[in-house]
Order: C-alpha cells, then structure tokens, then sequence
C-alpha cells in the first residue's frame, strides 16, 4: 500500500516537515496508553541494537526512524528481530501499535503516528525528503506531537546534522517526556546537540539509561493523563 518513490531532490534543498505535514498550535489530547518514538542516524544501528535488547517484553510500543536505505530497514529489523525480547518488524502502512512490538520505518518512505480511537497506528508515506532525509525523524516527531500530546516519550540518539531537532520542540510544547543521547555515548553528537539547542530536550542521558527511562515513564504514565512523564 505504498506509493511510488518521488523524484529526488536537487542537491542542497533541504525542506521542513511541512510539505508532509502541516504545523498545529499544541493542544490538548486525550490521555492513552504510552507510546514511544526514536530517531537516529550515524552510529544509530549499534546504539539501537543496545537499547533495545535491554527492554522487556513488556515495553510500551516503540517507532523508529533510523536514516537507512530501502531494503536495509528490512534487513536491520529482522535481525534485531533475532537479538531482542521485544518483537522488531519493519512498519508496514496501517500498523497497529501494540505493546511489546517495535516498528522500524521502511528506507525511503516517512513514517506518521496517526491516533485511532485510543490507538494508534503508522502510516507510510512518499514525499520529498525532509531534512535531507526519507525517513526523516522531524516527520516522525511533529506526528507524534499532534496524535499523542503527553502521552508520547520521544528520545534522539546518536546521528550527524539536525533531523529530529525542530519537531522535538514540538513535542515538548505538547506536553511529551523528551530525551537525547548524551555526548559521551554518542558516535556522532549531532543531533542530539542540535535539539537540546531548540530547547527541545527536558533530560539527557547516558545510551544505557535510555531504557530504563522508557520503562520509568510507562510506569508513570497512565489512561488518566495524570501520570505524564
């Protein structure tokens, strides 16, 4: 259900997640159960592969965009499939997230959180690259910021340039528990340190704390929305 590659862009364009999708003023969203979104680039694979081997079966769902070719997401994810207590699959349009399960945004498409009732689900998308990147995390985040508010925990790993850094603003603004890799732990210190510049990072920390802070803020977070991260 995905459409046809779009034409590459010229060299040096770089667009915003506007031209996949559109800015809102943070509102208020009806509490859920926690969600958990990713972004990572240079160095992400190995810091990936560490993160998530240490979260148990019971994880609240994960979504990832990890800056990779078409067909190596595919490659990636069943291997990490074979490493983790969590289930890890490459996203397909329309997937439910469930916990315990991780998806992993296929190379060369966007990947949006999108709420269904009080679920939620990925949709895989075409488009121009955002940020110089298709998947591009800053797409990933303003989605999550507008379909999950408060109830979304979004964490920006080792990776080189600012993908990511503009829309996890926006999910601070919205009320979302936000966190970066810290510079010691980091392959490449880029984007990371280009969120924490927008003031969009609330804590940093080590790569091996980052799963315990996820599991810390599932347990804080609950249907009430009073336990928000």
């Amino acid at each position: 259900r995905r459409a046809r590659p779009s034409a590459a862009l010229a060299p040096g364009e770089k667009l915003l997640a506007d031209v996949i999708l559109p800015p809102l003023p943070p509102r208020p969203v009806p509490a859920t159960e926690p969600v958990i979104v990713i972004g990572a680039s240079t160095g992400g694979i190995d810091a990936l592969k560490l993160l998530l081997e240490s979260l148990p079966a019971e994880a609240p769902p994960v979504v990832i965009v990890q800056h990779m070719p078409e067909h190596f997401t595919l490659a990636f994810a069943r291997r990490l499939n074979t490493l983790c207590t969590v289930t890890i699959n490459e996203a397909m349009d329309g997937d439910v997230l469930q916990p315990g399960n991780v998806l992993i945004a296929p190379g060369n498409y966007h990947m949006l959180l999108r709420r269904v009732s009080s679920h939620y689900r990925v949709s895989i998308l075409d488009g121009p690259c955002v940020s110089r990147h298709r998947p591009s995390v800053d797409v990933l985040f303003r989605s999550a910021a507008q379909a999950a508010g408060a109830n979304a925990m979004g964490i920006i790993l080792t990776g080189m340039g600012d993908d990511g850094a503009r829309c996890m603003t926006e999910m601070r603004a919205a009320g979302a528990h936000t966190v970066a890799q810290d510079e010691a732990s980091c392959i490449v210190f880029g984007m990371p340190k280009e969120a924490i510049a927008h003031g969009g990072v609330a804590k940093i920390l080590p790569l091996t704390q980052i799963a315990g802070e996820i599991m810390n803020f599932a347990e804080r977070h609950n249907p009430s929305g009073r336990g928000r991260g």
